[in-house]
């Protein structure tokens, strides 16, 4: 479940081993750059760090945030 605080969505995400926690953050990284809309996020070993908000609002969550969310939560099915 994602998470909003201090204006920002976040979400952990944890997978097997590096491998699948990177190829995970390929996925993502092409859906957000299709939108336009990149993540703040971070990788340690098999753990994905996401933060969202969208830059150009102020840096508060809006509906771009909760779209790429959503389809974030999809790709880590």
């Amino acid at each position: 479940m994602w998470t909003e605080k201090d204006n920002k969505l976040s979400k952990t995400f944890t997978f097997s081993d590096f491998t699948q926690a990177f190829g995970f953050m390929t996925k993502v990284a092409i859906e957000a750059e299709k939108m336009n809309h990149h993540p703040d996020w971070s990788n340690v070993y098999n753990i994905v760090e996401i933060n969202l908000s969208t830059h150009d609002a102020g840096n508060i969550v809006t509906e771009r945030d909760r779209q790429l969310a959503e389809i974030i939560d999809k790709l880590a099915e």
